[in-house]
């Protein structure tokens, strides 16, 4: 079970931390990913970490803005979210998979968190 939080309103430039609780039974070989979607718009890959390893991936559009990470001890994944522009707006969702299959497509996730809203005002 993944349980996501920290969205909400911020002003364009500014920053959010968005948590995923990860609970039950879970391997420490998996791969944790977030998704965002936007009103009208597909899923789309926004960043992956490994839970081993911890080899990261990223999409272009928010390379050098969002940091992705895990904390082994708590079974939490993180995405600090800075520089955040107006086309960030978005429901953010945590995701998890097997280390099996590329990290950015969402059909390879077996587990999907709630969803978080991040708002970003101009």
């Amino acid at each position: 079970q993944l349980q996501a939080s920290g969205g909400g309103l911020v002003q364009a430039g500014g920053s959010l931390r968005l948590s995923c609780a990860a609970s039950g039974r879970t391997g420490s070989t998996y791969v944790m990913g977030w998704f965002r979607q936007a009103p009208g718009k597909e899923r789309e890959f926004v960043a992956a970490i490994a839970w081993r390893g911890g080899n990261t991936y990223y999409a272009d559009s928010v390379k050098g803005r969002f940091t992705i990470s895990r904390d082994n001890a708590k079974n939490t994944g993180y995405l600090q979210t800075n520089s955040l522009k107006p086309e960030d707006t978005a429901v953010y969702y945590c995701a998890a998979k097997s280390p099996y299959g590329s990290n950015r497509y969402a059909a390879n996730y077996d587990y999907w968190g709630q969803g978080t809203q991040v708002t970003v005002s101009s």
